[in-house]
């Protein structure tokens, strides 16, 4: 039987970071650019355009652990806890720089998503999905037919190409 389990970062649905992600990527934000718990929060959202939104109860927890580790050290500056990496969390962090990396990838990769969140959007995505709607219905009438195939991906790439014409000419 197939696992119904989303993997991290799979989908609208899934969970977008699996176990200790999290904590790699608030340490390698905090080892970016010290900040208290508000600006890790917005930074953390930067970083998905919008498409993440990281709430008080998982980032604060997540910098109390890093805290309690000792790879990050808390100083008060005007009442606020502004958090600093330290020697260690430096260390952890460069030790996982590949991990962290793919982290920032999936961030950017589902970040693109954020541009459907616009207003101006709205006014394209229901003639965008009824294109899409017509096309699958047309390769079900058609049984598969490669012909049919192949002819629906010519039209999709010959609009986009004309978007894309569009795009450079505005």
């Amino acid at each position: 039987m197939m696992n119904a389990r989303r993997s991290p970062g799979t989908g609208p649905t899934g969970r977008f970071f699996g176990p200790g992600e999290l904590r790699l990527a608030v340490l390698a934000l905090i080892a970016e650019q010290p900040g208290h718990g508000y600006q890790v929060m917005s930074r953390l959202a930067d970083r998905f355009n919008g498409t993440y939104e990281p709430s008080a109860g998982s980032i604060y927890p997540t910098l109390q652990l890093l805290e309690d580790e000792g790879l990050v050290r808390v100083e008060p500056v005007d009442g606020r806890k502004v958090h600093h990496v330290t020697d260690e969390g430096r260390r952890v962090a460069e030790e996982h720089a590949a991990e962290i990396e793919r982290l920032w990838g999936r961030a950017a990769s589902r970040g693109e998503w954020g541009m459907f969140r616009e207003p101006e959007a709205a006014e394209i995505i229901g003639p965008a999905l009824r294109l899409v709607k017509a096309a699958v219905k047309t390769l079900a009438h058609s049984h598969g037919d490669p012909r049919v195939i192949e002819r629906i991906q010519e039209i999709f790439v010959d609009a986009r190409h004309r978007i894309e014409d569009l795009r450079r000419q505005v």
